[in-house]
């Protein structure tokens, strides 16, 4: 029966990480939040690891097995009520004009990761990272009982001092609050999580284990919190959830395959060398996909003018600040010569425009209907209504668009309440001052 609990509570806690993981983007209100809360989720667990173990083991000194295990459900409790009272951007997803078959919801994730270059990459370089911390939870054994002869207590210390690296890493983790590029921590901490392995094959010293073993822990925290941002930032709202859950998947599967391969390691090579294996493979890895990680720091900010103009219509003002990054990196530049037919009345619309400068004229069959200019859109009642053109908007001057792909935009607007509403706060709008075929833009 305990077996049984305790699988079950495992089975529990594996949905916890992708749910928390995406539902922080939509709280967040800026990047410089996201980060902050990734670093503060990261500390409370490097706190919990290290801590949690002490303090149970005090209680369970003090006091008896079942008053341990009474004070951990109380825990838990606590923790579901303050979840009870989070109270995320309500999703209008039942507004989306196509439902997606449920073998399309269950791949959703899988195939985010598989067509988006930058996914693949991130989700690569953690599951690398953490097929070594699985081979870790063997060769930690191996390292405290026959590498430094400490003892059965001695796989505590290691793990121990691992808690407090974490406990330090996020200290540091503070330091990337702010920051837009975030990749190169990434594949640093990536770095450093590999290299102290290595290390203690040749420093087989107990000083100089803990040392480096804090250094993994220090490591691990950057890792999570770089990692686990540029994911958020990465990630379309609507598939953040399976990405995630995903990403858990191949987490436990790496993990599970690298103590399976850990011994195979020690029985091939020897403890030294099956250290100095598991700890090399990382920062070989990182360095054959270094410069693809640095090209992600390249394009991690999106220019200001795009974000300021995304942030400033009514359509997006309530998004949070990752997703409107997002939209903002995803608009594409449009040059509209003097002359141009930008949108045709009777066509189906595929983009929402913004425009960034010129002035543009509408018509509707033949007849002028109103002038466009700098901070102006048109296109969204066409992509939300599933209406063809009603209106010709022409450049009477040239003019700079910038253009955002049916998909993206129906998925930002229709996928935050307060953002859809908004939409038909502005169409209720151009219904009521326009004529009717001029609001259908």
């Amino acid at each position: 029966m305990i077996y049984g609990i305790a699988g079950f509570v495992y089975l529990a806690a594996t949905a916890f990480r992708p749910a928390q993981a995406a539902l922080l983007p939509s709280l967040a209100a800026t990047p410089e939040e996201l980060t902050a809360a990734n670093v503060a989720s990261s500390t409370i667990e490097s706190v919990a690891r290290f801590g949690g173990p002490a303090l149970g083991g005090l209680l369970l000194a003090a006091t008896s097995t079942r008053v341990v295990f009474a004070a951990t459900v109380a825990t838990f409790l606590w923790s579901a009520l303050l979840v009870f009272g989070i109270r995320p951007p309500a999703a209008e997803r039942e507004t989306l004009p196509v439902q997606a078959a449920l073998r399309d919801e269950l791949l959703a994730g899988f195939r985010a990761i598989w067509t988006e270059r930058r996914l693949r990459l991130l989700v690569s370089l953690f599951a690398a990272q953490t097929l070594v911390g699985g081979a870790l939870n063997v060769l930690v054994v191996v390292v405290a009982l026959r590498l430094l002869d400490l003892g059965n207590g001695g796989v505590g210390y290691l793990f121990s001092a691992v808690g407090i690296g974490g406990v330090l890493g996020a200290a540091a983790a503070v330091a990337l609050i702010g920051r837009r590029r975030l990749a190169a921590a990434f594949g640093v901490g990536v770095v450093f999580w590999g290299t102290p392995i290595a290390l203690v094959a040749v420093f087989p010293h107990t000083a100089a284990a803990l040392i480096l073993f804090a250094v993994i822990g220090l490591a691990n925290t950057i890792v999570d919190v770089a990692g686990l941002t540029l994911l958020q930032r990465s990630v379309p709202g609507e598939v953040l959830g399976r990405v995630f859950g995903v990403l858990e998947s191949i987490i436990l599967a790496t993990v599970a395959l690298g103590a399976i391969l850990a011994p195979v390691l020690v029985s091939g090579l020897g403890i030294r060398g099956a250290l100095v294996a598991a700890g090399v493979f990382l920062p070989i890895v990182v360095a054959l996909t270094w410069r693809p990680l640095a090209a992600m720091d390249a394009d991690a900010s999106p220019p200001a003018q795009e974000l300021d103009l995304v942030r400033n219509l009514p359509l997006f003002a309530p998004l949070p600040g990752p997703v409107l990054e997002h939209l903002a990196a995803s608009l594409v530049p449009v040059a509209a010569p003097a002359g141009t037919t930008v949108v045709r009345q009777g066509d189906s619309g595929d983009r929402f425009y913004v425009v960034a400068g010129g002035r543009l004229a509408v018509s509707v069959d033949g007849v002028p209907a109103g002038t466009l200019e700098q901070g102006d859109h048109f296109g969204e009642i066409a992509l939300l209504r599933d209406v063809p053109r009603s209106a010709t908007v022409t450049a009477e001057a040239d003019a700079e668009l910038l253009a955002l792909e049916r998909d993206e935009f129906i998925a930002a607007v229709t996928g935050h309440a307060a953002s859809a509403e908004a939409a038909d706060a502005v169409i209720a709008t151009r219904l009521g001052s326009l004529r009717p075929s001029v609001a259908s833009l």
